[in-house]
């Protein structure tokens, strides 16, 4: 049966409660004693635990509108307590042999309180967990003899959840860039983005993609991983003969290949967006940073708070203006440049020309870049020709062996290999696919040059 079925009315109810903080820490204390208990948690020792938490934070608890008069004699451990079972969030066990009340978690709660957890967590390693488990759980499937077709499947639900995590870190980006706008001082901003981006985001969460590099340090391999067992067809076929065997063929191994790789072409995509949203912040501090600086002293700067201060109260616009422009020259030519608050718009010849297709502008041939760079008419055909016979060793001009001293023999080079390409020419090269080579100060391929058979 599905543990939302389990679920009784009143568990909702610490969500609209008066002590709701109060409540949710105590749950949170409580559990931390109940991962390390070989059994169950007696009323004793949970009273004692709340006690304990009651007298480090001094809670103010609130009364709560189920509660009788009776309950408000209890102390506040103990009230705490009560409501929790009361709700739903903690189960009552008796042992009727040791004559001893456990208390225990409720599978449903166990969920909503690791939710707690995580929300009150400073831990934002996740990123990292993920992509190890994705390495390991595929170098296993692809070296162990027993593997099956399950540990792809959780391969794919780590590759997921590692998404959702960028996805979630990305989206809430925005709740920056809105603090951001809310601060009004140079302090502040300073403040916001050193305390809280900085701290949050770049050495917690970016700082975890970007400086540490855990997900380029397994992604080649991964990738490797996933080709290595794509190609091996025989592997492939045994572990879908296991899987017949034990009654798990749902799925099929390449299938579930492809949704791995998708999956980490995702990644990569989120991360290349995290980089925009990263340098977009960055790019709104620092002219936050600048306007707040120059709001003062620059003249842009004070025609923007006049023009605020009129739009708050616009019964007073003329008399402002008035009173503005006795002591304010407003025909200042920093405030009519081309970047002034008002543009002249465009006639419409201006826009109808805008309208009009662009010009194909064909793109040069061989001779014309040579004719535009001057090469072609500083040397005749006969000089390069000299120059191909004077290198030539055997009835070849290997480039590789050849010493360029100038500009010239540089130039030469170039325009013996455009001499061999044409019909006409003497000569030809092999090898055009040529390595490249970089050699007395110089860039280029190691042809070879010979005769051509006439």
């Amino acid at each position: 049966m599905q543990l939302i079925n389990e679920i009784p009315d009143t568990f909702w109810s610490l969500f609209r409660s008066v002590n709701r903080d109060i409540y949710i820490e105590a749950l949170l204390c409580i559990n931390e004693e109940y991962e390390y208990s070989n059994y169950f948690l007696t009323k004793e020792v949970c009273i004692q635990i709340l006690s304990d938490m009651n007298a480090k934070k001094r809670f103010e608890l609130k009364r709560e509108e189920s509660d009788t008069e009776f309950d408000m004699l209890e102390t506040p451990a103990s009230r705490i307590l009560n409501w929790l079972l009361r709700a739903g969030w903690l189960k009552r066990i008796e042992d009727y042999n040791t004559l001893v009340t456990n208390i225990v978690i409720p599978d449903y709660a166990a969920i909503f309180i690791e939710s707690f957890e995580r929300l009150y967590s400073d831990d934002a390693s996740e990123t990292d967990i993920y992509i190890q488990n994705v390495y390991a759980t595929l170098y296993a499937f692809r070296n162990d003899p027993r593997a099956s077709i399950s540990m792809l499947r959780t391969a794919l639900v780590n590759t997921r959840r590692l998404n959702k995590a960028l996805q979630d870190m990305l989206h809430n980006m925005n709740k920056f860039f809105a603090k951001l706008l809310k601060q009004d001082s140079y302090s502040g901003i300073l403040r916001e983005h050193l305390d809280s981006y900085v701290e949050e985001v770049v050495w917690r969460k970016y700082h975890i993609l970007k400086t540490s590099d855990n997900f380029y340090i397994y992604k080649m391999d991964i990738k490797k991983c996933l080709k290595d067992i794509r190609d091996d067809e025989a592997f492939i076929e045994r572990v879908q003969a296991r899987s017949r065997v034990l009654g798990d063929n749902q799925d099929d191994v390449t299938e579930l290949l492809d949704m791995i790789e998708r999956g980490f072409d995702d990644i990569e995509h989120r991360i290349a967006n995290m980089d925009k949203e990263h340098t977009k912040y960055v790019r709104a501090t620092v002219t936050r940073m600048n306007y707040l600086l120059s709001g003062e002293t620059d003249t842009k700067g004070l025609v923007v708070q006049l023009l605020n201060r009129m739009s708050e109260k616009p019964e007073q616009m003329d008399e402002m203006i008035t009173e503005t422009g006795k002591r304010m020259n407003l025909s200042l030519l920093s405030m009519l440049s081309d970047k002034s608050l008002y543009k002249r718009r465009k006639s419409r010849k201006d826009f109808i020309s805008q309208l009009q297709p662009d010009e194909m502008i064909s793109d040069l041939d061989k001779e014309d870049i040579l004719k535009l760079n001057k090469i072609q008419t500083r040397f005749t055909k006969r000089q390069i020709e000299e120059f191909i016979e004077n290198h030539m060793e055997d009835d070849v001009m290997d480039a590789s062996k050849m010493r360029l001293t100038s500009e010239d023999d540089f130039e030469k080079l170039i325009l013996a290999y455009d001499y061999s390409t044409r019909k006409n020419s003497k000569y030809k090269v092999l090898d055009e696919d040529a390595k490249m080579l970089e050699k007395d100060g110089y860039r280029y391929p190691a042809l070879r040059f010979v005769k051509r058979r006439v």
